[in-house]
């Protein structure tokens, strides 16, 4: 890996970061609250939250096995990914490479920054070509992204070139693990010692059931989480989405059941899509999700938003031609998707 500073943005290297009236007193006891122009009524709501989370992210630490100092939180995880452009690459000047097709947000929040975005194509069977994607890097290029299991392709990318990557990349290298909960890979967010130029990112919008909360996470070094730290706004994650997350981290029971459950619906869904006769194939999943090959996805997408059922359309993303993505629902919902597939009339 290069030096941080290196690949990090001289103007983000120097930023003197906005500095939050509640971390002039951290650490200290206090009872009034005159700093920072609210309104002393309406207790909790008044007041402005902790700016790093710092209770929640006690709690995060311990179940997921990752130090607190080593943990960023955002406003979903798209601000984690606009965060990375923002510190680490300079506009119309460096780039980034990415797998193709992957999540859409990396090459727009690519645009937004005015960043070079380079996309490699993954092999036909959706395995990751470490060697294609080191050579369409050159010198600046300052990150790769990975998403794994991929989103919209379902599959866990093998750990072997991930690793490849990390150990040959002189940059930063992003793991997206949005969807990790679903399989029994060992996430790399265990691996931040070993990897100081690695970024994870997870999310409680997937198998924690909390899209609405719109809350994300990195796992990465002190240092790099410094860095997210000083250019991220200064109240970025409300107060009801950090007293919801705690709720649902105090609950571990009904995680544990919904994953359960899960896997066993997607056990019990795939193999139904993948008889119909409308159906040429369904790819292997890592994920709650999976890709199916269909004989007429645009035709068949229609029909079941006519059923009132909806599925993402995926026939325009590069080596996903006539592929629908379907989301693993409860028993009601497949049973209805599949009720409707069992009916379409080509």
């Amino acid at each position: 890996m290069k030096p941080l500073q290196e690949l990090t943005r001289s103007a983000i290297w120097e930023l003197t970061p906005y500095s939050c009236a509640r971390d002039e007193f951290k650490g200290r006891a206090a009872r009034v609250f005159l700093d920072a122009n609210e309104n002393p009524y309406n207790n909790p709501l008044n007041r402005y939250p902790d700016p790093l989370q710092e209770e929640l992210k006690k709690k995060l630490a311990h179940v997921k096995g990752v130090a607190a100092s080593k943990i960023f939180l955002g406003n979903g995880s798209d601000e984690a990914i606009d965060l990375v452009f923002r510190v680490f690459c300079e506009p119309r000047e460096d780039n980034v490479v990415a797998i193709a097709p992957t999540y859409g947000m990396y090459s727009v929040c690519a645009a937004i920054n005015d960043v070079e975005y380079r996309g490699v194509p993954l092999r036909q069977d959706f395995t990751l070509d470490a060697d294609a994607l080191l050579a369409a890097a050159d010198e600046h290029t300052k990150v790769i992204w990975l998403c794994s299991p991929n989103n919209p392709t379902g599959n866990a990318l093998e750990r072997q070139a991930v690793e490849q990557v990390l150990q040959q990349f002189e940059g930063i290298v992003v793991v997206d693990e949005a969807y990790s909960d679903f399989n029994d890979q060992r996430p790399f967010r265990l691996d931040l010692e070993k990897y100081p130029n690695l970024i994870v990112l997870n999310t409680f919008s997937k198998l924690w059931a909390s899209a609405a909360i719109r809350l994300g996470i990195a796992y990465a070094s002190e240092d790099i989480i410094g860095l997210l730290n000083k250019v991220k706004y200064p109240y970025n994650v409300n107060v009801l989405t950090q007293q919801q997350a705690m709720k649902m981290l105090d609950d571990l029971q009904h995680i544990d059941l919904w994953r359960a459950t899960l896997l066993s619906e997607r056990t019990h869904l795939l193999p139904s899509v993948a008889e119909l006769p409308i159906c040429k194939a369904v790819y292997p999943t890592d994920a709650n999700f999976f890709l199916a090959r269909m004989t007429d996805a645009d035709r068949i997408y229609h029909y079941l938003v006519d059923k009132g059922i909806v599925v993402r359309n995926r026939s325009r993303v590069q080596l996903c031609d006539n592929c629908l993505r379907i989301t693993v629902g409860t028993p009601e919902e497949n049973n209805a998707l599949l009720g409707a597939l069992r009916q379409y009339k080509p």
